[in-house]
């Protein structure tokens, strides 16, 4: 009996130990990782006008005595258009929408105060930055935030100097906004580039100057925080692979080229795919991108990492009849009121945050 308990006390150890193995990866495999999810967004508001006066800026179309006989009924009619988008936007992966979301085509924060405050997103409780620029039109961009995820810790406006045939000439200044994102510090820098009218080529050098101050402004905070988390987002009036966006800010269309500061950019395979924010003459263009630091793409990180990139266009928000059938359902052809949405679908990027195990 001692020979045979000897010759089998091996053979249940490797029984026993097989069976530890069995346990713990069955153990393993079933416990799933959590994760926090939240949505980042950007949306051209197209022409978002009170119907008061301002001297100071070029509003005389959006007017009750002006060429859209625009008036309240139509401006809050926009107004709930806007924010039935926004309500939506997201909530596929989020019950509360984007956390963040940057504006482009705004006149002031009268008209934020009224979006803000409507009955569709009223509850979110979204908060905004907004500074008057000199773009003389009087429109500029402004940032969107709900307080739950998102706490302002310092602003400011950023000047785009451009100049024509020696004069100075005034475009939408840059938002900065840095803040607390749920534990992280984080940099959003929000845009509306100058246009392309004269033609692409002619009007590229003033894309490239407002691109130049996102640039310097990043490099500094890189100098001082080089993993600073970053967000460069905007209606930057040039596509992925326009020389702004790939040259001067660098912005990488894969994640295997980014390298550590650098920028990444997740809309340049859908943009050579076809998709497109906005369309012009039969083509689409994706002016509408959002842009992130390389600190974002780290899956393996306590903070918010970078998951999927979105277009946000339901059926509705889409020209059904006539020459734009298939664009966005904008609000104005030229005088003519359409009653629809913007002239822009909007983006939005969904991050993801591991939650702790018990």
């Amino acid at each position: 009996m001692l020979i045979m308990f000897a010759v089998c006390l091996p053979v249940m150890k490797q029984i026993f130990l097989l069976l530890c193995l069995i346990i713990n990866g069955l153990t393993a495999f079933s416990q799933k990782q959590d994760y926090k999810v939240t949505v980042i967004g950007f949306y051209n508001l197209e022409n978002f006008y009170d119907t008061i006066d301002n001297p100071e800026v070029d509003d005389q179309e959006f007017l009750p005595s002006g060429p859209k006989n625009y008036n309240t009924a139509i401006y809050m009619t926009k107004v709930d258009r806007l924010a039935t988008v926004i309500s939506e936007m997201g909530t596929d992966v989020s019950p509360d929408g984007p956390a963040i979301l940057g504006v482009a085509e705004i006149e002031n924060d009268t008209v934020l105060n009224d979006l803000v405050n409507n009955p569709r997103i009223k509850k979110r409780n979204y908060h905004f930055v907004h500074y008057d620029s000199r773009d003389l039109r009087g429109v500029d961009v402004g940032l969107l935030y709900n307080p739950k995820y998102f706490t302002v810790l310092d602003s400011r406006k950023l000047f785009v100097p451009l100049e024509e045939d020696g004069h100075p000439i005034y475009t939408r200044d840059v938002l900065w906004v840095k803040g607390i994102f749920d534990g992280d510090t984080i940099h959003v820098f929000v845009n509306h580039w100058p246009s392309r009218r004269g033609g692409e080529e002619r009007s590229a050098p003033r894309r490239a100057a407002a691109a130049m101050v996102d640039k310097k402004f990043m490099d500094s905070i890189q100098a001082i925080t080089p993993d600073a988390k970053i967000v460069v987002m905007g209606d930057l009036n040039d596509d992925p692979i326009s020389p702004s966006v790939k040259k001067v800010i660098g912005a990488k269309g894969k994640i295997e080229d980014v390298k550590p500061g650098g920028m990444y950019n997740p809309w340049v395979d859908m943009y050579k795919k076809g998709y497109g924010t906005l369309a012009y003459q039969d083509a689409w263009g994706l002016f509408d991108q959002i842009m992130i630091s390389s600190s974002w793409l780290d899956k393996n990180q306590a903070g918010y990492f970078y998951y999927q990139q979105h277009i946000f266009n339901k059926e509705y928000m889409v020209e059904n009849i006539g020459k734009y059938k298939g664009y966005p359902m904008r609000t104005w052809d030229g005088n003519l009121y359409r009653g629809g949405y913007s002239d822009h679908f909007p983006t939005y990027l969904v991050m993801l945050k591991a939650v702790k195990q018990p």
